[in-house]
């Protein structure tokens, strides 16, 4: 997608619930619109914003110089409310939005209730931060969104082994379709993610920065060329946020050499 001034919209979306929006300002400018029946969490790439959602002002949010140089601010905005962000210098804001009918009061999530860690190992190792999932913020209430971000090192994999979410069979699976937006450093920079069904579609998404990978279904799966890193915002919506990845049954078995490949590199 590009990333003009203003708020950038997605040209199609094959998605039933999940859309997404970014919002780039130059310092002094400002964007108000409404929430309408859907959640949006506004996670700051890059800058601050004051933020004014519905009867609460929050100040200052953010201050990272882009995604690559530590966690993210993020301002959860409820349904129903009006929102209106002023930019204190150049920002650019991410909006992924659901359907919600939860009744809730807007709050800010700041890097310190962010988790960080790595998941996988040898070259699809990579690392990741949690921003507002049900594991690492059951505090947190949220009707739908699932919401984080992963780094994928110069020539590795993530998400890998591939996994799906298309049924709701918990534990094993749960129902969602996801999205991925990317940034890429240096940011000519490019990757793949490839995305796949058990009944035979195949495509392959190139990586570019500010390129959007829109998933309703599918196993998905992701590497940076060699020289450059990827990061993706990924945010998930489903029926339910009890979170479930059903792996393919073909490649699983490289899941199970994690632990072993983790003792090597000691």
């Amino acid at each position: 997608m590009p990333a003009s001034p203003g708020r950038n919209e997605l040209p199609f979306n094959p998605c039933k619930l999940l859309d997404f929006t970014l919002l780039k300002l130059n310092a002094g400018e400002s964007w108000s619109g409404e929430s309408g029946d859907r959640e949006i969490l506004a996670v700051i790439l890059s800058g601050t914003a004051t933020f004014t959602v519905g009867a609460a002002k929050f100040p200052e949010v953010g201050g990272r110089a882009n995604v690559f140089s530590g966690k993210p601010h993020s301002v959860y905005i409820p349904a129903g409310v009006a929102v209106t962000v002023e930019a204190l210098g150049p920002v650019e804001i991410a909006l992924p939005s659901a359907p919600s009918d939860l009744a809730t009061e807007p709050y800010v999530i700041g890097p310190e209730r962010v988790a960080a860690g790595r998941w996988g190992a040898a070259n699809f190792g990579r690392t990741y931060h949690q921003i507002l999932t049900e594991i690492a913020q059951p505090d947190l209430p949220a009707r739908r969104l699932i919401v984080g971000e992963t780094f994928t090192p110069s020539g590795n994999w993530s998400t890998y082994p591939p996994h799906r979410h298309k049924v709701d069979n918990l534990p094993a699976e749960a129902a969602h379709e996801e999205m991925y937006y990317f940034k890429v450093q240096p940011s000519d920079g490019f990757g793949i993610c490839r995305m796949y069904t058990d009944e035979g579609y195949e495509e392959n998404f190139t990586v570019r920065d500010h390129g959007v990978h829109m998933m309703p279904e599918g196993y998905h799966t992701v590497v940076s060329a060699p020289g450059y890193v990827t990061y993706y915002l990924w945010f998930l919506a489903g029926t339910q946020r009890t979170q479930g990845a059903l792996e393919d049954v073909d490649l699983k078995w490289v899941g199970k050499a994690v632990p072993m490949l983790r003792d090597l590199g000691h």
